[in-house]
């Protein structure tokens, strides 16, 4: 496996190394061990999700309140542009976002730390997003910024027709939002 930064330190672009022969391809999806130099601490992932999504769709941007979540996200079908954004009060970065696209053919995985807000678009006929979680999920717990706040400023790929949940497209403004 090998790490890609982004502009944020604790943020990983996760790339492994594929095998492939006349029967298709191989790949370890994870390694403790890598994870753990990769991160530099050890964590665990006692809950695994999976979310299927069209085209068009927008989930985002989420993040837990207290016992924030870190998540391990790939895709197992499809492509999408992963977004994140800092929302540590105390950060250089604070506001500042990043995305990202994986997809099946890619294989790459985005390691999305606690302290961001973490949202995708999907930008093929579907995608089957899959990740871990080193929290058990808590909807008490479950927070939300507008997907296109104007002062973050995400590009997101032209959307004609967005397809947001009500919660999501009634999300406050990252400067109004309760943060951890």
């Amino acid at each position: 496996m090998e790490i890609v930064k982004t502009i944020f330190n604790d943020v990983l672009l996760i790339a492994p190394k594929i095998y492939q022969d006349n029967r298709g391809y191989f790949f370890e999806s994870f390694h403790q061990g890598f994870f753990e130099k990769a991160t530099g601490r050890s964590w665990q992932f006692p809950q695994d999700n999976v979310s299927r999504s069209h085209q068009g769709v927008v989930r985002g941007m989420h993040y837990q309140l207290h016992d924030p979540n870190g998540k391990l996200v790939r895709v197992s079908a499809g492509k999408i542009l992963d977004v994140v954004v800092d929302i540590r009060k105390d950060s250089p970065t604070f506001g500042q976002w990043e995305g990202c696209q994986l997809s099946a053919d890619n294989c790459m995985q985005l390691w999305v730390p606690p302290g961001f807000a973490h949202g995708f678009t999907v930008l093929s006929d579907f995608a089957d997003v899959l990740y871990r979680t080193t929290e058990y999920h808590n909807p008490v717990n479950q927070r939300v910024i507008l997907w296109n706040d104007p002062a973050v400023g995400i590009k997101w790929p032209r959307l004609n027709s967005p397809i947001i949940s009500e919660r999501d497209a009634a999300a406050p403004l990252l400067k109004d939002a309760e943060l951890p």
